[in-house]
C-alpha cells in the first residue's frame, strides 16, 4: 500500500489506510459460523475464536466515533496515510511496528554489508 500511495501521489491521488480496532457493530449478527477446525486450536485464530465465543473479546471501539473520524480524515486537505482508530488498534499497530524495527536493527550489519562500497 505504501508503494502504491507513493506511485499515485504525483497524480493527486491520496491513499488512506484505515485501521480500526474491534468496533461495536451488528456485523457478526447474521454470520453463519463454521465448525472449528482442530488444526487452529493452538493458533492465534483459535485464540480469537474462543475469545469471541466466550464473550471475552474486548470490543472498545464506538462505531459512530469511528465513522466520524473516517469522514474527517477523508475530507482533509492532506489526509493521513494511516488512520488508527481505537486504543486496541493503536496498541496493536504500535507493537507490530516496534517489533519490525527491532528485527530490522538486528540485521543492520548484514544489510549495510550488501552495499557496493562495503
Amino acid at each position: 500500500m505504501e508503494s502504491v500511495a507513493k506511485e499515485v501521489a504525483p497524480f493527486g491521488i491520496d491513499c488512506l489506510l484505515i485501521e480500526p480496532g474491534p468496533t461495536g457493530t451488528n456485523f457478526a449478527a447474521g454470520l453463519d459460523h463454521a465448525p472449528p477446525l482442530a488444526c487452529y486450536d493452538d493458533t492465534p485464530a483459535g485464540d480469537v475464536r474462543r475469545a469471541v465465543a466466550s464473550g471475552a473479546f474486548a470490543i472498545k471501539g464506538d462505531a459512530a466515533k469511528t465513522v466520524d473520524a473516517i469522514v474527517v480524515a477523508v475530507d482533509a486537505e492532506t489526509p493521513p496515510f494511516r488512520l488508527a482508530l481505537g486504543s486496541s488498534a493503536y496498541t496493536s499497530i504500535r507493537q507490530a511496528l516496534t517489533e519490525r524495527l527491532r528485527l530490522l536493527e538486528e540485521q543492520k550489519e548484514v544489510a549495510l554489508a550488501a552495499d557496493l562500497d562495503s
